[in-house]
């Protein structure tokens, strides 16, 4: 081993200046180790939050019209609609009733909407379900502010034509339709307490504004088509509510842009 030496300075003093680097070393030493110690309680902690997330999306249970979009009308009447056209299909062949209403806004490419137990309800009740049809259409996307919308009952909508059968979630409608003419593209996400599968819950649910205006709900993030991002708006929606599952909002948010 070498050791270079100060010929300035005496035996004992070149000593004492290695002691001194020495020392100086044994604390950069201890310093990086109790740095690495956090780092690794940090990992261990970021796993441990990310497992805990992992379990808590795979135990939470998901009522069946989630699958959907969905919302509650004011007087609690449950509308879903279809995120695709097979989802429109299924809906038409599984979940559309007698005594159910459908909702469509006039556009190529829209949801096909179900308001359940709709076919008596009130104007002002088919006015929400109209406006829920309108913001999941293509009006969205393209960026309109307003949209004409059409209800038809079960026994007027059939999946048949003279010509053939018609393709994969377009229906073809008979008789009088009921019109809901330039209805305003606006939604709303909010927290509802809705009875779900155990019971009364607080929800994070995206329904139209006029819903959430007769409820009198305050604590709203109100949307219309726009220039920003879906996952942006998801994650501002996520943050605001304290939700988790930001796929989940952007599911059953409208295809386009948005402004707030």
């Amino acid at each position: 081993m070498e050791a270079e030496l100060d010929y300035t300075r005496s035996a004992q003093q070149n000593a004492e200046a290695y002691f001194e680097k020495a020392k100086e070393a044994k604390r950069k030493l201890e310093g990086a180790k109790q740095a690495i110690e956090r780092l690794e309680q940090r990992l261990n902690d970021a796993e441990k939050e990310k497992t805990a997330s992992r379990e808590l999306y795979k135990k939470e249970e998901r009522e069946w019209y989630e699958k959907f979009y969905w919302f509650f009308t004011s007087n609690y009447l449950l509308a879903i609609g279809g995120r695709s056209a097979q989802q429109n299909e299924l809906i038409n062949a599984k979940y559309f009733d007698a005594n159910d209403l459908l909702f469509h806004a006039n556009i190529f490419g829209a949801s096909a909407v179900v308001l359940k137990n709709g076919a008596n309800s009130s104007a002002e009740v088919k006015e929400e379900a109209a406006q829920f049809a309108a913001c999941f259409s293509k009006a969205w996307e393209s960026g309109q502010s307003a949209v004409d919308v059409f209800s038809a009952r079960r026994d007027q909508v059939s999946k048949s034509q003279n010509r053939g059968y018609l393709g994969t979630g377009s229906f073809l409608i008979s008789g009088e339709r009921e019109w809901y003419r330039n209805v305003k593209l606006e939604i709303c996400a909010c927290n509802r307490e809705i009875s779900g599968i155990k019971g009364k819950k607080s929800v994070l649910s995206v329904a139209p504004a006029s819903t959430c205006m007769k409820l009198g709900l305050r604590d709203l993030i109100c949307l219309r088509p726009g220039d920003k991002r879906k996952s942006d708006i998801a994650k501002l929606i996520a943050k605001r509510f304290g939700a988790r599952d930001i796929d989940y909002i952007m599911q059953h948010l409208p295809p386009g842009g948005f402004s707030v």
